[in-house]
């Protein structure tokens, strides 16, 4: 049996929200909402029937809290990560948990020394569509992987420029860290730790100090390749992520939304090869990635384990992304 906790949420913006509503629906107890907005902390604390807090460190130390979300812009998210673990609470943050390496590396540093757990938020990992290519893939039905291809993009919205995510002393980066860092995780969740990163970054459209587009391409040190596109200017929103294998391949194409209806296909390849043996899935429902990876982390921490997508996932991730900055400046 799951435990059942007592959380509070920093950051009551839009992922805010949904956190609230995914722990709302696996009948955890959100304690206190903050965020530097009060109309935010207002209305979320409304539908929540929880306290407003005003001073988000003293959450950290309250013995009625067992675990904290925090989403805040990316600036915040290390600092109070790391302080929620030295108080001995477990963590969900969200991605990429930092603006760098460094504030990445510092909550794994804090967790190394706490009982605490914690998870980054990479929710993809939890949609359905990816569950069944893990599936497909563990079972060992399209044989041993050769390579990924990856595609995420949208393409803004008036004003967009003058938003915090395109602002680098708030970001730490630009669609690189943003869409880019899920694409990065989901590669290495199926091929393995990458150890020869190539990039290109450009600011094609948006007036801003950081990258609309970035193209990486990633290979691990058995020879497996991640091909990956993230973008700021895909003017119809895309994701689009492809799996081969030696005898068949996957393609997952949209998240919901207007992503598009998720949907899962698996192309068999056959003794005689030619056109393959075709199956399809589709998941039109509203997207229960959110409730899953709350259910996975309260898993975790009632079965005292590694959860899925925790802070060495975000590690390597942003490992990855300081190498790209660091070699391909803009």
């Amino acid at each position: 049996m799951v435990i059942l906790m007592r959380w509070a949420i920093v950051g009551c913006g839009l992922i805010g929200q949904k956190r609230a509503a995914a722990l709302r629906a696996l009948e955890h107890q959100i304690v206190f909402v903050t965020d530097r907005a009060q109309e935010r902390a207002t209305n979320l604390a409304r539908t929540t029937g929880a306290e407003i807090a005003h001073n988000w460190y003293t959450l950290t130390e309250r013995p009625d809290i067992d675990a904290i979300v925090v989403a805040t812009s990316h600036e915040w998210l290390s600092t109070i990560a790391v302080a929620g673990v030295n108080h001995g609470k477990h963590v969900l943050v969200e991605k990429p948990a930092g603006r760098n390496l460094a504030e990445v590396s510092a909550i794994a540093a804090a967790a190394v020394r706490s009982s605490a757990l914690v998870k980054v938020g990479y929710n993809h990992r939890f949609h359905p569509a990816i569950q069944k290519a893990r599936e497909i893939v563990d079972s060992g039905a399209i044989g041993k992987l050769m390579y990924v291809r990856g595609r995420y993009g949208h393409g803004g919205r008036i004003g967009y420029e003058k938003e915090w995510r395109l602002h680098r002393a708030i970001s730490g980066g630009g669609e690189l860290l943003d869409q880019g860092s899920h694409l990065i995780d989901l590669a290495h969740w199926f091929l393995g730790e990458f150890t020869d990163v190539h990039a290109m970054l450009r600011t094609f459209f948006w007036s801003a100090d950081v990258e609309d587009n970035c193209f990486l391409t990633l290979a691990t040190p058995g020879g497996q390749v991640a091909f990956l596109h993230a973008t700021w200017t895909e003017w119809k929103n895309l994701f689009s992520f492809e799996i081969y294998g030696q005898v068949g391949k996957l393609v997952i194409d949209g998240l919901g939304g207007s992503y598009g209806v998720e949907n899962l296909t698996y192309y068999k390849m056959l003794p005689q090869m030619g056109p393959p043996e075709t199956t399809r899935w589709e998941w039109p429902l509203p997207d229960k990635s959110w409730d899953l990876e709350v259910e996975e982390f309260a898993a975790a921490i009632t079965e005292r384990r590694r959860p899925i997508g925790d802070i060495n996932d975000a590690l390597l991730t942003m490992s990855v992304i300081d190498r790209v900055y660091r070699e391909n400046p803009l």
